[in-house]
């Protein structure tokens, strides 16, 4: 099966996910269904296909239900839960999958309890009671839901999936054949190494993704922090705005010397209470006139647990006004202050009333609690880190599974290849190859690279132990193959164009010349793809068709000269001196030509070339060696070769 078509299964779970989540809104079903598709597919085709349909299903509901995304984390739970289960075989017997359905009610519950009462509430015996009370009267709907989709996936996977839509899934993002016992079990075990290139590589993964999700989350949570606490100064900053407005900066001095008994004193104190009663955040609400000696009442509202002071009574400057007591003493406005002490947690703003002249007769000022901040920050936190949790998992076990299926079996299983390759007998040698030529690696990447330079290694070694014997009765003929092979010691056999050791030649030329101050070249690297599709599809003589092919249009742009082979598909063109002026146009001209062969339909598959090119200019500056010119030309090309890949539809 296809990896289309195995794609396709997926998203048809997590469309089953959706329309049962939206059936039971249509018809007011005390249900969920929403995690259907997701068990199915867990079951099926393991944590990775799982963890993602479960994971998507509430990433795209987020889109009509914010807060759906915050049970992501629960759905991906039940994934692994159920994929755990599943590779025990708890789908093959009736028993066992009656057996999940509680075990699936237990880990839902608990994962609800802890997003929406545990986490919130203050009192730790009060919301387990409630999750025990909820739990025992929730119990026939949510056994009614996870029985449905537990059952629907056993009768599904029992009596509906084909067996070869199982073992496509079963296999699902390998990148070579299946493995016999002996390979699993020493690919698995790693007991030969010191330190497993997968515990690394999954360190650095969750390491890596650990600290980019409380990057983020630390600066969104200050950032929220940082929003809330504006909004807070905007709001106490309007509030003292209205207390100054209600002021006449004329009365100050009666307010101080005659107290409540100034003739407007009751009147201002009930307009007072009435700005602090608009707000039950406001803790404090004083007005102030400060001198040397310190705070000077005019206004000191009571609370509901604190009786305010008199006018005329001098308090002491707190600790946290000390920084500021110059400034208010020349009568000067203070930022906001946010302190945590006796009095609470609290944001304290001043400011000064003028009178005409400009002279500062007082201050009004507000305390605003903050209790409800380190609320809301928790409630930020938890939503946080419920969103990060689901994809934490998520990135988790896509880097898994990849790292597993693209480099730690294909490389253990060549080591395990090359470390008991047998020399003693031309069978051995023989079954010996064919086992690891039977691995078909095709992971697309370095790791393939390898696995073929290695499958080419051992074809060269039984290659020489067949020569060695021969050696005797060829010994004679050496030195005329070691002339003839002196001749075409720098010239590729295949393609006719120079190569690895001519180019080596060649880059020693160029060091030569950059030492000297004498160097002006560009190299062009020229990556042929789709080759092994073409050996694979057609075989290997219309692969090294499609190689000429290939070969004979960058001679035909670029001259025959300039060109190298360097490696089974790679192709070098370097271009000095007065060229160099012209090289993109040749790079240009390649492209058109390669386009106008790929869309010529009377052309054969072979004929249609098509490669990734790059190209980089040998900067004095920058460049001590011609290596370092061909990295860039290789980086390009590799950026190209991913953009042909992204356009590619067929």
């Amino acid at each position: 099966m296809s990896a289309g078509r195995i794609t396709l299964i997926c998203i048809a779970g997590l469309a089953v996910n959706l329309v049962g989540s939206l059936i039971t809104k249509i018809f007011g079903l005390p249900l969920y269904l929403d995690t259907i598709g997701t068990i199915f597919i867990a079951a099926l085709g393991g944590y990775v296909p799982g963890i993602a349909v479960g994971f998507f299903t509430h990433l795209t509901k987020s889109f009509v239900d914010p807060s759906q995304m915050y049970y992501c984390a629960i759905n991906v739970a039940i994934a692994i839960f159920v994929t755990f289960l599943s590779r025990r075989g708890y789908f093959h017997s009736f028993g066992k999958t009656f057996l999940m359905i509680p075990a699936m009610i237990l880990l839902s519950g608990l994962g609800d309890f802890f997003l929406e009462n545990f986490l919130k509430a203050s009192d730790i015996l009060k919301p387990i009671l409630e999750y025990n009370k909820n739990l025992a009267a929730n119990f026939p709907q949510e056994f009614a839901d996870k029985g449905i989709s537990v059952f629907t996936t056993y009768f599904m996977l029992k009596y509906v999936v084909p067996s070869h839509v199982k073992k496509a899934f079963r296999t699902i993002g390998q990148k070579q054949a299946p493995l016999t016992d002996e390979m699993k079990r020493v690919v698995n075990q790693n007991s030969y190494l010191k330190s497993s290139l997968r515990t690394k590589m999954m360190a650095i993964l969750v390491l890596s993704s650990l600290l980019l999700s409380l990057s983020i989350s630390l600066i969104s949570y200050l950032l929220f922090k940082e929003t809330i606490i504006e909004d807070r100064i905007k709001t106490v900053d309007s509030m003292v705005t209205i207390m100054l407005n209600e002021l006449d900066p004329n009365r100050i001095d009666d307010y101080l010397r005659l107290g409540t008994k100034a003739p407007d004193y009751a009147d201002m104190n009930k307009r007072f209470y009435a700005i602090k009663n608009s707000n039950p955040d406001i803790r404090y609400m004083y007005v102030y006139r400060i001198e040397e000696d310190g705070c000077h009442v005019v206004f000191d509202l009571d609370t509901d647990t604190m009786k305010g002071n008199k006018p005329g009574d001098v308090m002491e400057f707190e600790e946290e006004f000390m920084p500021y007591r110059d400034a208010l003493l020349a009568g000067k406005p203070i930022p906001p202050i946010i302190s945590d002490n006796s009095y609470g947690f609290i944001l304290t703003l001043y400011k000064p009333l003028y009178d005409a002249n400009g002279k500062c007769k007082c201050y009004a000022g507000v305390d605003f609690s903050l209790d409800l901040l380190t609320m809301y920050g928790r409630t930020f936190l938890i939503k946080l880190f419920t969103l990060f949790a689901g994809c934490f998992v998520f990135i988790i076990a896509i880097g898994h599974g990849f790292i597993e299926n693209n480099v730690i079996i294909p490389v253990n299983t060549m080591a395990y290849c090359a470390r008991n390759f047998s020399y003693d007998s031309e069978s051995a040698r023989e079954a010996n190859f064919t086992r690891i030529r039977k691995l078909d690696i095709r992971t697309g990447d370095e790791i393939e690279n390898l696995y073929q330079a290695l499958l080419m290694t051992m074809n060269n070694v039984l290659g020489y132990f067949n020569n060695l014997k021969r050696a005797k009765v060829q010994v004679t003929n050496m030195q005329v193959k070691v002339m003839a092979m002196d001749e075409i010691a720098y010239k590729d056999s295949l393609t006719g164009v120079k190569n690895k050791a001519a180019y080596d030649k060649k880059i020693s030329e160029l060091d030569a010349k950059i030492e000297n101050a004498q160097a002006v070249f560009c190299i062009v690297m020229v990556d042929v793809n789709y080759l092994k599709k073409v050996n694979d599809t057609y075989g290997h003589e219309r692969g090294n068709e499609y190689l000429i092919n290939a070969c004979r249009l960058v001679c035909s742009v670029f001259g025959a000269e300039h060109v190298y082979r360097i490696g089974g598909d790679e192709f070098v063109v370097i271009i000095d001196d007065d060229r160099v002026a012209i090289a993109q146009y040749f790079v240009k001209q390649f492209k058109t030509e390669m386009e106008r062969k790929n869309v010529n339909e009377a052309l054969q598959p072979w004929e249609r070339i098509s490669a990734a090119v790059g190209v980089a200019y040998y900067e004095s500056v920058y460049d001590q060696t011609a290596d370092e010119v061909f990295k860039r030309a290789d980086k390009e090309m590799y950026a190209n070769k991913l953009a042909m890949k992204a356009q590619r539809t067929d």
